[in-house]
């Protein structure tokens, strides 16, 4: 652990209304069901505009394909809000969790490749007709999103295997039971 994820936590687990809120019998299955219409609103239309990008569906304009992303958009404001709610109610479970922090890289690369595609390719791309193939750059960002999309939906599935193990020597009896039973 370093100072920052501990502080990280302990600012986290003060939001002590959503965790109630979460903690609620039915809001946890609730929350993962809206992320999950989340996920596939961002997955699905960006899977269908980077497939466009490496080539398939070449008698459809790309053009047609960029309509999707604002289901993306939707998809990707839905997911921020339910994970946050996630992060908020466990913060132990995500802030010291590997799986989590690579989800949180590929999510970060993702936006990073999207800002970098539109701020160079996009106008090119987008003024190709039918049957038009795409730059070479606009393929390989295609590939790269496809990429890191898969990675974080691996890595937000992970999570739940890679709980961190909250091993605090100065909690005598935590420590004990925690640790050294398991």
């Amino acid at each position: 652990m370093i100072p920052f994820q501990v502080r990280l936590e302990a600012a986290l687990a003060s939001c002590t209304q959503v965790a109630a809120l979460m903690q609620m019998s039915w809001a946890w299955p609730i929350a993962e069901s809206i992320h999950f219409v989340g996920r596939t609103l961002l997955f699905g239309s960006i899977v269908a505009w980077d497939l466009r990008l490496l080539g398939l569906a070449k008698q459809v304009p790309i053009a047609a394909f960029h309509r999707l992303i604002p289901f993306a958009i939707l998809g990707f404001a839905i997911n921020a809000a339910s994970g946050t709610f996630f992060l908020m109610t466990d913060p132990d479970q995500y802030v010291y969790n590997p799986a989590f922090h690579l989800k949180m890289l590929c999510v970060i690369l993702a936006g990073a490749n999207v800002v970098l595609f539109y701020l160079t390719m996009y106008r090119r791309v987008n003024r190709l007709g039918p049957g038009a193939q795409g730059p070479v750059l606009a393929r390989l960002s295609g590939a790269m999103s496809l990429v890191l999309w898969v990675t974080v939906i691996i890595c937000g599935r992970m999570i739940t295997f890679y709980r961190p193990n909250m091993c605090r020597p100065g909690d005598a009896v935590g420590f004990i039971a925690d640790c050294i039973v398991r």
